[in-house]
């Protein structure tokens, strides 16, 4: 469970880096306004997801000590 708890967060965050990477592309190339929102808005979900991915992690599999 823990080892795909991992792979999903890796998965998250390499979605997250590529619509990132997306959005620079898009505007240095002088896109559309539209799809660089689009695109922010999609990383924006992203990082929630790989947040609440991470929390979830660390309340089910980080121990704290005890």
């Amino acid at each position: 469970m823990e080892t795909a708890f991992n792979i999903l967060i890796a998965l998250v965050m390499a979605f997250v880096v590529g619509v990132l990477l997306l959005g620079l592309w898009n505007m240095l190339k002088g896109g559309p306004g539209n799809t660089s929102q689009k695109l922010m808005r999609l990383r924006v979900i992203g990082q929630a997801v790989a947040i609440v991915l991470l929390l979830g992690a660390l309340f089910l599999f980080g121990g704290g000590g005890q």
